[in-house]
């Protein structure tokens, strides 16, 4: 049978015009689809509307995956792509399939021999990266660390550890309702002459990204608030 193409679609990393971080290409592929699994469907329409799509919307299929889907309803979505129809998978914010539950998604087409395209588009991680002037030749992303506190300041001894020994930059992004608390919680744990690095809103009217020691943060913190965040380290 033949099967479509999975689009792995980028989309803003916050308000702003598209036009300003979604490349040509992107924006063309768009009005090509008429099917697409999202993390969540309002903020999809309302990221395609912006895109261009807007009074068509209504005409689209929309599909969703998020942390909630079971592999059972991952694995029937193999179906969309029946009749060589096409599929854009399009998470809440930046690369689609990047500590998000699209990877599931990808991983199927692979099993099913379905192509997988990945599109060019805005990456909080490789910008807060390419914006720190930590080491760029060799860094780990970490993901989310445990949230409770006990675990959490182990896991940051952990990565500075791991960081010391390999000098290797370390990336790890938290909820937003709770980048003050890991914030402070980094500072507080880390060797004072260990660099952190605070991207928040990357590619925004109010982007910051800042690099100092953890000893110049501690004489001021920053009030981060529920903005989306990165943090590296480099010890």
């Amino acid at each position: 049978m033949n099967k479509g193409i999975l689009y792995l679609i980028p989309s803003p990393l916050g308000d702003g015009p598209i036009e300003a971080v979604m490349p040509a290409g992107v924006l063309a592929v768009l009005p090509t689809l008429q099917c697409f699994v999202v993390e969540e469907v309002r903020t999809a329409r309302r990221y395609l509307s912006a895109a261009g799509l807007k009074g068509h919307i209504q005409e689209l299929e929309f599909h969703t995956l998020n942390e909630h889907t079971t592999p059972q309803e991952v694995e029937a979505m193999a179906s969309l792509f029946d009749d060589g129809r096409n599929v854009g998978l399009i998470s809440e914010a930046g690369l689609p399939a990047v500590a998000d539950p699209g990877a599931a998604l990808v991983a199927l087409c692979h099993r099913h021999g379905i192509k997988v395209v990945p599109l060019t588009g805005p990456s909080s991680l490789m910008l807060a990266l390419m914006g720190s002037g930590l080491n760029g030749q060799s860094f780990a992303f970490a993901g989310y660390i445990p949230a409770k506190a006990d675990e959490r300041k182990g896991a940051i001894r952990r990565l500075e550890k791991r960081s010391m020994a390999e000098n290797q930059t370390q990336i790890l992004i938290e909820t937003p309702y709770r980048n003050d608390s890991l914030m402070a919680d980094l500072v507080a744990t880390l060797d004072p002459r260990t660099r952190l690095c605070v991207a928040v809103n990357i590619t925004c009217p109010d982007e910051f990204i800042c690099t100092r020691t953890v000893a110049q943060w501690r004489k001021q913190l920053p009030v981060l608030g529920k903005r989306p965040c990165v943090f590296l380290l480099l010890a």
